[in-house]
């Protein structure tokens, strides 16, 4: 982003008439131009009005200046940034009559006479030609501004038609109140000789009239704009830019022309626009003005970008030094020190040519297509898939859907086709599962037992049913086992309080508690115990206390406490003996330099202090040499103990789950065979039931046979299971039938609180079971 004020520049014109005083000084890179204004003897002695107007521009070009000298001063510099990127604007303000149009357009008598418009066109097709490494276009657009309407003046009607039935041109915002110019063409310019029959086709169409103070006076504000692209061979960055060559009407007083009529009209529209540029021009310059006003007149929103935008703007005011003209000389001049006073903030115009954007991702595309077809042994990717190619997906669907692993995966290349039609059939078997899990809900029976719920489980599908069957039969498994393990405690205790010798040789006080920092904070027992329930956690704990080995993982536990604890100690003192060195050395290094400074390095008197302290580096050096060696054998160390802790408690939890699987596999068969026998009991028992019992109704006889089957399925008997190298036999629940079924008593441990969280467990599985089954 370049910020720059708006370059102002003056122009005198040439006269043959009674001139005013002035002066121009240069001084330093600007210009100086003095206008003297004597006194009136007729307005008094008495008289304060001011006798000299000083204004300061860029440039002053006094009656002789030719149009090339204009032209190399004012528009080649505008010239090169529009070239680099940037918009820019010129534009041409005074009186009527002051010269702007011959500036901006030229005489059309003499060649030496072209004006900005046609020396710019000429140069950038020059300098099209200097860089051939370029890819130049160029389009021009023509706007006239009469009596505030817009008109197009490269429209091919316009000779043949009235002006008042050509289209209009209109101003159109978009959201980033960037202005768009509706029916104004845009025409390619390819050549230089293209674009000068464009600009003579536009000037031939302006508005002229001859008045009192110009006998071929523009009556409109024209801009005539050159449209330049600029790309790099083999560069997808284009560079847009604008540079506005804008030919402003001039003002005028009425009082002196006399104008009337269509004159007087035109005189108004023009007057009141430069009114509204100059308080454009006003607001810009007042910093802490919010609002400018752009959008009071049609030829302030065309040169908004201009005025405080996203341009580089130069201004060449043209005074007329006749005596009569002195005062609107001067009031140019105060105009052209406002607009000095306003910043621009340019930035280039960059962006992608889309056609080569376009084409480059098509090459990507295509390598891409390539790269598949090769990865897929040269099998095409296009086109529909066959019938065989569906039918080895439903069946790969299938399989992954049968599978319970949850860490499987649907694997079917890198093909869209399928991947899209597997998410489709995937969707079709979600639609119709579904559908059929829609089931009318159960009616509750009227003479249905106060004690016997009947739930509403038509909300629940197959699948999940079976989960929550299968999550019972977990829970079912994970009591019998504890249970089992706690009586083997129990007994344990038992036989410590008679005096008998301990089963286990190895107590639970070894922890990883007791592990520093780093070892602890990725210990492998968190994450093996925290994809466990509550109950495999405990049966693990008491699993892992009496492992055979156990004894290993704690003493290299030890080791590795020990070993962190003395690796502590060695790096606290290398990093005092490091420090200790630095010390040496920045002592060392100052008496060495007054030493040097005083030529004492080979006065053994002198030199004493520097050759003891050396000494005590070479010694330092050498202990913290050692001390490194240490601490490098001993972190070897302590990463072989942590490989070795992380190899046991890996072979732990693989032992213990061989354990838990054969205790869960050997309980669900003994509860097997008791349903079995509990059926078989509960046929005899019907069978010997008097008549008169007949009328219990069918959800009764269920309830009891639930419950008699929940009781019954704690019965266990001792099983020998075998971790690790060693085998135990841990006892199981017993559970016996004492009297009738209602009055069942189950013998568990024999520790009250222990007992009484397995009784209340019991009952309200009771209760989930119940509520789960509906009445038949």
């Amino acid at each position: 982003m370049v910020k720059q004020t708006i370059q102002i520049f003056c122009r005198i014109k040439p006269t043959k008439g009674k001139k005013s005083l002035y002066e121009i000084d240069s001084k330093d890179s600007n210009d100086l131009i003095t206008f003297s204004v004597p006194k009136d003897v007729s307005e008094g002695f008495i008289n304060n009005k001011k006798e000299e107007y000083k204004f300061k521009f860029e440039r002053v070009f006094n009656q002789d200046t030719l149009q090339d000298d204009v032209f190399k001063q004012v528009a080649e510099p505008v010239i090169e940034n529009v070239l680099s990127g940037y918009n820019g604007t010129i534009f041409a303000y005074g009186q009527t009559g002051s010269g702007k149009t011959f500036t901006i357009t030229g005489g059309p008598e003499k060649y030496t006479d072209r004006g900005i418009i046609p020396r710019s066109i000429s140069y950038f097709f020059e300098m099209f030609a200097k860089k051939p490494e370029y890819s130049f276009t160029m389009h021009i657009s023509y706007l006239e501004i009469y009596n505030e309407n817009g008109y197009d003046l490269l429209d091919p009607q316009h000779q043949v038609s009235k002006l008042e039935d050509l289209p209009k041109v209109s101003l159109m915002e978009d959201e980033d109140n960037n202005i768009h110019l509706k029916n104004l063409s845009i025409h390619p310019a390819n050549n230089e000789e293209e674009a000068l029959n464009l600009l003579f086709l536009g000037d031939t169409n302006r508005m002229i009239a001859e008045t009192p103070m110009n006998q071929a006076s523009t009556r409109s504000h024209c801009v005539f704009t050159l449209h330049i692209s600029a790309r790099e061979t083999g560069s997808a960055t284009i560079r847009k830019a604008k540079l506005h060559l804008v030919d402003l009407a001039g003002s005028e007083r009425i009082g002196k022309t006399n104008a009337n009529g269509i004159l007087l009209t035109e005189a108004k529209y023009i007057n009141l626009s430069l009114h509204y540029l100059e308080q454009v021009i006003v607001a810009l310059a007042e910093k802490n003005r919010t609002h400018v006003p752009y959008r009071n007149s049609m030829m302030t929103s065309v040169l908004r970008d201009s005025l405080g935008g996203n341009c580089m703007t130069t201004m060449i005011a043209t005074c007329s030094i006749e005596k009569r003209n002195l005062d609107e000389s001067i009031s140019t001049c105060r105009f052209a020190q406002r607009v000095a006073m306003i910043k621009n903030e340019a930035i280039v115009n960059e962006e992608l040519d889309p056609r080569l954007v376009i084409n480059r991702l098509k090459r990507e595309v295509d390598e891409l297509k390539n790269q598949l077809s090769i990865a897929n042994n040269g099998e095409s990717l296009t086109g529909d898939l066959t019938q065989d190619e569906i039918e080895k997906l439903k069946v790969v669907i299938q399989r992954y859907l049968e599978d319970r692993d949850s860490d499987s995966s649907l694997n079917v290349g890198a093909d869209m086709r399928k991947i899209n039609f597997c998410f489709k059939l995937l969707k079709d078997m979600y639609i119709q599962m579904l559908a059929k899990s829609k089931i009318a809900p159960v009616s509750v029976a009227q003479n249905a037992p106060a004690n016997f719920t009947i739930v509403d489980a038509s909300h629940y599908d197959s699948k999940e049913l079976k989960d929550l069957k299968d999550t019972l039969r977990q829970r079912d498994n994970e009591i019998s086992i504890l249970v089992g393990m706690l009586k083997k405690e129990k007994k344990k205790y038992d036989d410590l309080a008679q005096g008998k010798p301990a089963v286990h040789t190895l107590s639970g006080s070894g922890s990883s508690d007791d592990l520093p920092k780093e070892f602890t904070k990725s210990h492998p027992k968190r994450d093996i115990l925290q994809n466990m329930s509550m109950g495999r956690q405990e049966a693990f704990e008491i699993f892992k206390r009496d492992y055979v080995g156990n004894q290993d993982i704690e003493n290299q536990k030890k080791f590795l406490k020990k070993s962190y604890a003395e690796a502590k100690m060695l790096g606290e003192v290398i990093n005092t003996a490091r420090a200790k060195l630095q010390h040496l050395k920045s002592k060392s290094e100052q008496i060495y330099s007054k030493l040097e400074a005083t030529n004492s390095l080979n006065d053994p008197r002198q030199n004493s202090e520097y050759e003891s302290i050396r000494k005590t580096m070479e010694f330092e050096k050498e202990n913290y040499r050692e001390n490194f060696e240490k601490l490098k054998n001993l972190k070897t160390q302590i990463e072989h103990a942590q490989y070795l802790i992380e190899k046991s408690q890996v072979k732990l939890q693989k032992d213990f789950e061989i354990w838990w699987t054969e205790q869960c596999e050997l309980n669900e068969q003994k509860q097997q065979q008791r349903l079995e026998s509990n059926d078989q009991s509960r046929v005899e028992s019907i069978t010997s039931i008097p008549s008169t019992a007949n009328s219990l109704s069918t959800s009764s006889r269920i309830n009891s046979s639930t419950n008699s089957t929940l009781t019954n399925s704690y019965h266990t008997e001792k099983s020998v299971f075998d971790y690790g190298e060693i085998h135990k036999k841990l006892p199981q629940i017993e559970s016996e039938r004492n009297g009738a079924a209602s009055n069942q008593k189950i013998n568990l441990t024999g520790d009250s609180e222990i007992d009484a969280d397995i009784t209340a467990f019991i009952n309200a599985r009771k209760r989930i079971m119940n509520q789960m089954k509906p009445k038949n």
